[in-house]
């Protein structure tokens, strides 16, 4: 009889680089490689301690002297749409919803390129090409969809979510939509609809990836009822986003070999054959 011995993964630390939420800081990012026949345990794991997926990586901020960024989720059940939010999804209820595996299409290309050039032309993926988008898209270990929205009438693709599948929810890797339709909000018309997601699928949570204080990018996330931000090493209900500050301070982060001794790993059993 043979066994193979569990690997513990190994983690990591980014070299320092402009933050791309807060001017005039810094961001460094604690991150380990997700693979193997054990990715998905991980994923679920790391996910519900406040890591994000970015293909084969998981990943969490951990700057020197800022703790600014929050992951965020919203819980399903605690959530109530707004008199805006509900003006939303009446606004944007006759898009059709279609799920498919993550495979990459020159439509989902061509409105990612629109989408960045109007919005993010300065931001750190304005220079990512058809292969680079590919690989985002179709490089997952772990249950992805990829979610479009169309118009019925024209076929035209309107939206697009690459989406993870977790044990606990769903987990919103990366959105885009088309830029002619400001009125139509169609990044919270995503959220509103995962949340029905993961209200078909009996899911509790919408994993909606960082919250930033102090960031207009972020700002929105915080209008979402039943949000709540991992901080402090656990989650915690959304109160009041002034009572978060995106100040900095030297002693904001706890040592690297400390913020590692305190992730809590899946169990991983020794496989016989």
């Amino acid at each position: 009889m043979r066994h193979t011995l569990p690997i513990a993964p190994q983690f990591y630390v980014t070299a320092p680089q402009p933050c791309p939420y807060l001017a005039d800081r810094m961001e460094r990012k604690l991150f380990t490689a997700l693979q193997g026949e054990g990715a998905d345990r991980l994923n679920n794991a790391l996910s519900q301690q406040g890591f994000r997926r970015s293909q084969n990586v998981l990943y969490r901020p951990s700057c020197t002297d800022c703790s600014a960024c929050l992951s965020a989720r919203i819980d399903v059940r605690a959530f109530q749409a707004s008199k805006t939010q509900k003006r939303i999804a009446k606004r944007n209820a006759h898009l059709a919803r279609r799920a498919t595996s993550p495979w990459a299409t020159e439509d989902q290309y061509d409105l990612f390129r629109r989408y960045l050039d109007t919005r993010h032309a300065d931001g750190g993926m304005a220079d990512m090409d058809v292969f680079e988008f590919a690989a985002m898209i179709e490089e997952t270990p772990i249950r992805s969809r990829v979610v479009e929205y169309s118009d019925p009438a024209t076929r035209e693709l309107i939206a697009v979510s690459l989406t993870d599948v977790l044990d606990d929810g769903v987990s919103m890797v990366y959105s885009f939509y088309t830029p002619e339709l400001p009125r139509a909000s169609l990044g919270t018309w995503m959220i509103l609809d995962h949340i029905e997601i993961a209200r078909e699928n009996d899911l509790p949570y919408v994993y909606l990836g960082y919250w930033v204080p102090g960031s207009p990018k972020m700002g929105y996330k915080a209008n979402f009822s039943g949000l709540e931000v991992y901080y402090g090493g656990r989650w915690q209900k959304m109160t009041d986003p002034e009572a978060f500050s995106a100040t900095t301070h030297p002693l904001s982060t706890d040592p690297i070999a400390e913020q590692v001794a305190n992730i809590s790993l899946p169990d991983r059993r020794p496989t016989g054959g």
